[in-house]
């Protein structure tokens, strides 16, 4: 009798519960959300970003001399690169190309791509160019106009970033594919002085790189763009073709400067629309693809003072701008892979 009455009244229990759980709307899908989410997860460990590597590495391609195709001095950097990004990565592609500029040279290029576990789909594109104008057409003295320049700031910096994020992940163990790809000839497009018709004349490393992959059916869940990262008291706006293609990328990006004090530089304000290698990128593979590039509304062409100058050199590069820009790279790509 009393094992009975125990029974009926642990019966009775079970039904109260179970009552309760259906008043309050809880499933049992919805417990195993709640749990989990207060659960308490491993936090992710993020390397620090060294702005002193990067900046090496930008002083080392600037070297070289100007980064123009067909010259000596754009093949010695590729090797070196080649090399370099090859000694981080667990593999690395040369796409030779030869393309055709706006006024009418063929140049011979080569992207560069160094993938971190190459067999896996899950993957991320990073990207920046690394060739150079080869001509200072915006420099204030009319006699450098057919000069080439140092690049520094516009290609070296990016490609400087992307180098010592390399050097990180190579330290790092994850199961996601990540790509870097350094892009050629983005800078090969029209003189300014040019007055015939010269379409999709700019970023024509990764316009061949775009209709012809290096691995079939290649596709990532999204990329992020470096140009023109190193100057100081850089402004990095909301790029609007950016905002347009992945604008979820965007907001995640800004909000991790924001978390992680870089505000001055990551500015929650629309800039302009500029055509880059993210513009192929989006438009012909559907990589939806973010560019952080530097934008001054001050300058009558929109970037930093010394663009397209003789003055772009390493006097340009400041140490503080590329910490703010690799911390926030590299948190952000930690925290996807």
């Amino acid at each position: 009798m009393i094992k009975n009455n125990l029974s009926l009244n642990f019966l009775f229990l079970i039904c109260v519960s179970l009552l309760l759980l259906s008043c309050s709307g809880i499933n049992n899908n919805d417990a195993d959300k709640n749990l989990s989410k207060n659960q308490e997860k491993p936090g992710v460990v993020v390397p620090e970003f060294n702005a002193d590597s990067a900046y090496y590495f930008i002083e080392k391609q600037v070297s070289f001399g100007p980064r123009v195709p067909n010259m000596q001095s754009h093949r010695d950097c590729g090797d070196w690169l080649i090399a370099k990004l090859g000694s981080y990565t667990d593999t690395v592609y040369v796409q030779p190309a030869r393309v055709r500029a706006y006024d009418g040279t063929i140049l011979n290029i080569s992207n560069i791509i160094g993938s971190f576990n190459p067999d896996r789909r899950n993957r991320i594109l990073l990207c920046a160019h690394w060739d150079t104008r080869p001509y200072a057409d915006a420099d204030p003295d009319p006699a450098n106009h057919y000069k080439p320049i140092d690049g520094a700031n516009d290609g070296a910096s990016g490609v400087g970033v992307l180098l010592e994020i390399a050097r990180l992940l190579s330290e790092s163990d994850f199961t996601s594919g990540i790509d870097i790809i350094l892009f050629d000839a983005e800078d090969y497009g029209k003189h300014q002085s040019y007055g015939g018709q010269a379409n999709d004349s700019w970023a024509l490393g990764s316009q061949y790189w775009s209709s012809n992959p290096h691995v079939d059916n290649y596709y990532a869940r999204y990329g992020i763009l470096l140009d023109m990262v190193g100057a100081a008291d850089a402004s990095f706006l909301f790029e609007r073709y950016s905002y347009h293609y992945a604008p979820g990328i965007v907001n995640k990006v800004w909000e991790t400067a924001h978390k992680l004090g870089f505000s001055k530089y990551f500015k929650k304000e629309m800039g302009g629309y500029i055509i880059d290698d993210h513009y192929y990128i989006n438009v012909i593979t559907g990589i939806p693809t973010i560019n952080i590039i530097h934008y001054d509304s001050t300058q009558g062409h929109g970037f930093f003072e010394q663009w397209h100058t003789m003055d772009d050199n390493m006097d340009v590069i400041c140490k503080e701008t590329l910490k703010a820009v690799g911390q926030t790279v590299i948190t952000v790509v930690k925290g996807d892979i």
